[in-house]
């Protein structure tokens, strides 16, 4: 029976974190105190401490999950015949799965908010170089690849900071699957 209380304790840690996440991504955080979080996880706020050693950093940590994993999911949905309509409504995907509250939470929460423009420019970067690869091996026209990424970096900061919902009444996951829609169209060698 050596390490069954291990295992047993890594088992209910990854359900608190898929706990706090499901929490998080459903309704948002701004108004859960940690008090909150140990009543709706049937657990006690040292429980929690164990996790992390803040409201802010449980949060944090969640948020930094969230986009890891969703990064994880988007990198193998990447085709190679549709390489950025693939990659951007994988995108799309990932980020349906959370709520508006998520994401208006996650843009007043400098934390998250710092988590969530650290993976926009990540993945601005990633359709810089799948523009550079589709222009190389002739799937695209020739373009200018840092003009498009600059240009879809900056619509995808634009959905990070709400900006597009405000304008639009989009969900980030919609608004992405504009983007992919958009940019695929103008990428695509016209035979």
């Amino acid at each position: 029976m050596t390490g069954t209380p291990v295992r047993r304790g890594k088992t209910r840690r990854a359900e608190l974190e898929d706990g706090v996440l499901a929490l998080i991504l459903e309704e948002g955080f701004a108004h859960l105190t940690l008090d909150d979080f140990a009543a709706r996880l049937h657990c006690s706020k040292r429980t929690l401490y164990t996790l992390a050693r803040s409201r802010e950093q449980l949060v944090r940590a969640a948020v930094v999950r969230f986009f890891r994993d969703a990064t994880a999911r988007v990198e193998a949905a990447v085709t190679e015949d549709a390489p950025i309509r693939s990659y951007l409504e994988a995108v799309a995907a990932e980020l349906a799965a959370a709520s508006p509250a998520f994401f208006d939470d996650v843009a007043s929460f400098p934390p998250a908010a710092e988590v969530y423009g650290h993976n926009t420019r990540a993945a601005a970067r990633r359709i810089g170089e799948l523009i550079e690869q589709g222009a190389a091996d002739g799937t695209f026209r020739r373009v200018n690849a840092g003009f498009v990424a600059d240009l879809v970096a900056a619509q995808m900061v634009r959905i990070q900071q709400r900006e597009v919902a405000t304008a639009t009444g989009l969900s980030d996951s919609q608004a992405y699957a504009e983007l992919a829609s958009l940019v695929t169209a103008g990428l695509v060698r016209r035979t």
